[in-house]
């Protein structure tokens, strides 16, 4: 989910709207003052413990494509798991120590139905393999077997569905897991949806006979092999029902094209998910320094600190890479940093705290990182 670059328009369009741009200049200024001296949390008052992590084996493995691998996910000791809701995601721990969001793909939480991909006492996740990744898919798919034990943060959710009357689904690859529990939630309340699937080849395109079995009418599989192609944002968007929510999650491209066919289309709001890094927006030039005594890395205008850093250190932590999940935090020395994170408080900036995968510096400048 792009947390970075809220939509400009409430509905997804590509153009300014009033009542965002009250709602920041707003969110920009109560944020702070909670922080002020007659609202600050009371010393005295103890913290509150944080929930623990969730100790989860994996029950089951199978192949649901390709080059993507299904994993169930239940407590060791058979006890029923924190509930959740379509789009939610779980932050896994991997054996290597390495953190990665995974969208859950099962059907959220039902305590009075029966077992099945609805089992409250299972999660499902699907993961497609990266060679050229961050390690983490690579990690699942060679060393993440039946037995394994993970840990895990109790599911968030950042890309809610609403359960509008009218909803197309849009899913690009991967992209169709947190789609998958929406189609099911759909099909449940008997909303008027649709789903189209896309990827490049038939057996890429996971959890297809699943899709059919909910409703083949509503369920549109397109594959570039077929078609001389990926398609257009106004070709997907032609399948929306006049009025439709839209739902997206896939690669950058498909969301830009999708984005910009929008005004154009039957529908009327969108929603959307990324499960890679945002495109960098108004990015300047500038040097990250490793410690006091260097060595200097420059950072181009349209690449992120972070992809830079990893270069040097490919050890370097990170997961979401959009500026919320806070695993690749680094220590600055020096420099003024643009802080463009959704998560660090001014505390923390204050102090040294610093998101590379997000946050920038102005042209010429050098940030000196604790690396």
């Amino acid at each position: 989910m792009d947390l970075c670059t809220p939509p400009p328009d409430l509905y997804g369009r590509p153009r300014a709207d009033t009542f965002f741009r009250f709602l920041t200049a707003f969110g920009d200024r109560y944020s702070p003052a909670l922080g002020g001296p007659l609202l600050r949390r009371n010393p005295r008052r103890p913290l509150g413990r944080p929930a623990p992590a969730l100790q989860l084996v994996v029950a089951a493995r199978r192949a649901v494509a390709a080059d993507a691998v299904e994993l169930t996910l239940a407590d060791p000791s058979g006890g029923p798991l924190p509930p959740w809701q379509p789009g939610a995601h779980l932050r896994l721990t991997l054996p290597s120590g390495r953190e990665r969001h995974y969208s859950l793909c099962g059907n959220p939480s039902d305590p009075g139905g029966p077992n099945d991909p609805n089992d409250p006492d299972v999660y499902r996740i699907a993961v497609r393999r990266l060679p050229d990744g961050g390690g983490g898919s690579v990690e699942i798919h060679d060393t993440v077997h039946s037995g394994t034990r993970l840990t895990a943060r109790r599911p968030r959710n950042g890309f809610a569905f609403c359960a509008e009357p009218a909803v197309l689904l849009l899913a690009g690859g991967i992209g169709v897991t947190p789609l998958l529990p929406m189609a099911r939630e759909a099909q449940r309340h008997g909303l008027d949806w649709r789903l189209v699937h896309t990827g490049r080849s038939a057996d890429t395109l996971p959890f297809a006979d699943e899709l059919r079995a909910l409703d083949p009418a509503r369920v549109h599989l397109r594959t570039d092999d077929e078609h001389g192609g990926p398609p257009t944002g106004a070709e997907l968007l032609a399948h929306a029902p006049r009025g439709a929510a839209v739902y997206c999650c896939g690669p950058a491209p498909m969301l830009a094209a999708v984005q910009r066919a929008l005004d154009a289309s039957p529908a009327a709001a969108l929603h959307f998910e990324r499960f890679g890094a945002a495109p960098v927006t108004d990015g300047e030039p500038f040097t990250v320094r490793l410690g006091v005594d260097g060595p200097d890395l420059a950072v181009p205008a349209d690449r992120s600190a972070l992809d830079v850093l990893r270069e040097a250190r490919p050890d370097l932590a990170h997961s979401c890479r959009q500026g919320f999940c806070g695993t690749c935090e680094v220590r600055l020395l020096a420099g003024t940093a643009d802080h463009r994170d959704r998560r660090l408080t001014p505390e923390q900036r204050a102090a040294g705290a610093l998101l590379p995968c997000v946050s920038r510096a102005a042209a010429g400048e050098t940030l000196v990182l604790d690396l």
